[in-house]
C-alpha cells in the first residue's frame, strides 16, 4: 500500500474528509515554503501539493499564475522544489505530491527527475498535461519508484476515457468539479455536486475520490464530502492568503493554519 492509500484508508477509519492543500513553491520565496506548509499541516492537511513553477500554467487562473510568477522572480528553480522536499519531510509526517508540467520533467529526464523525487520522500505526481495515451512509460516509471501517479479528470469526460484514466492513476482521482480554469469561487453550483454523486457511483470502493476547483469556504466542503468525495482539494484560497501577506510569511502562516482548521473540520463534520 502507497503512502497516499495509507493515509486515505487511515482517513476512513476514523469517518473523516480528507483536505489535500495546494502551494506553489517559491511562493513569495524559497524560504518561505517551509513554514507555509507547516503551518497548513498544523492546521489539519493530510496531503500536500506542491507546485512546481512553470511559466506557460495553461490550467491555472490568475491566482496561481500570479504566485508562478512571484516564485520564478525570487529565482525558484526545479532542483529548489526537491530541498525543499526533503526538509518538509523531515519535519512533518504528511505525503508530498509534485504538481508540474510535463516540459520541467522533460528536462530533467524522466528517470532523474522521479529519482530525485524519490530521495526527496515525494509520495505522489500529478502532471496535467501527459495525455493517457501516452503515459505508459510514466506511468511504469513512477511505480518502479514507488510514487503515485494522480490523473484528472473532468466534467466532460467520456465513459471509455474514464475507464483508462481509472487504469492508470494511482492514490487518487483528482476531479475537476468546474469547466475553466483554477480559483476560488464564492458559490459552487449544483451541477458540480451532481457530478461528484455522478463520480463517486462509478469510482466508489476503487480508487479514493477528490475533488478540486473553486472549494474556498467549510460549506463547500461539507457539500461535497456529503455528495461522495473522499477528499477535497483547495488550492487558491490558500495562494490568495499567502498574496496578501507576501511581505509578512509569519501572519501568512496564521492565517493558513486557521484556514486549513476551518476546512479540515468541514471534512470531520459532514455526513459520510
Amino acid at each position: 500500500m502507497t503512502e497516499i492509500s495509507q493515509k486515505f484508508a487511515n482517513l476512513g477509519n476514523k469517518k473523516e474528509g480528507g483536505l489535500i492543500a495546494y502551494v506553489t513553491v517559491g511562493d513569495p520565496n524559497p524560504d518561505a515554503t517551509v513554514p507555509l506548509v507547516g503551518a497548513l499541516v498544523e492546521g489539519g492537511a493530510d496531503v500536500i501539493e506542491l507546485g512546481i513553477a512553470f511559466s506557460d500554467p495553461i490550467a491555472d487562473g490568475p491566482t496561481i499564475q500570479s504566485a508562478v510568477g512571484r516564485s520564478l522572480a525570487s529565482g525558484t528553480k526545479p532542483q529548489d522544489v526537491f530541498k525543499i522536499a526533503r526538509t518538509i519531510r523531515q519535519q512533518y509526517d504528511v505525503p508530498l505530491v509534485l504538481m508540474t508540467y510535463f516540459n520541467p520533467v522533460f528536462r530533467f529526464g524522466l528517470s532523474k527527475f522521479l529519482k530525485l523525487a524519490k530521495e526527496s520522500n515525494v509520495s505522489g505526481m500529478i502532471v496535467p498535461d501527459i495525455p493517457i495515451e501516452e503515459s505508459a512509460e510514466y506511468k511504469r516509471e513512477c511505480l518502479a519508484a514507488e510514487i503515485d501517479t494522480i490523473f484528472l479528470a473532468a466534467p466532460s469526460t467520456e465513459p471509455d476515457r474514464l475507464k483508462q484514466i481509472l487504469n492508470q492513476t494511482s492514490g487518487y482521482l483528482y476531479l475537476i468539479s468546474l469547466y475553466g480554469v483554477t480559483g476560488a469561487r464564492s458559490t459552487i453550483p449544483e451541477s458540480a455536486f451532481n457530478l461528484v454523486r455522478n463520480y463517486h457511483k462509478l469510482v466508489s470502493d476503487t480508487i479514493p475520490l477528490a475533488v478540486g476547483f473553486g472549494i474556498s469556504k467549510p460549506e463547500q466542503v461539507r457539500g461535497l464530502i456529503n455528495a461522495g468525495a473522499d477528499a477535497v482539494i483547495v488550492g487558491s484560497a490558500f495562494v490568495n492568503l499567502i498574496a496578501q501577506n507576501a511581505e509578512d510569511v509569519d501572519s501568512a502562516a496564521k492565517k493558513l493554519k486557521t484556514l486549513a482548521q476551518d476546512l479540515k473540520r468541514a471534512t470531520v463534520d459532514a455526513d459520510h
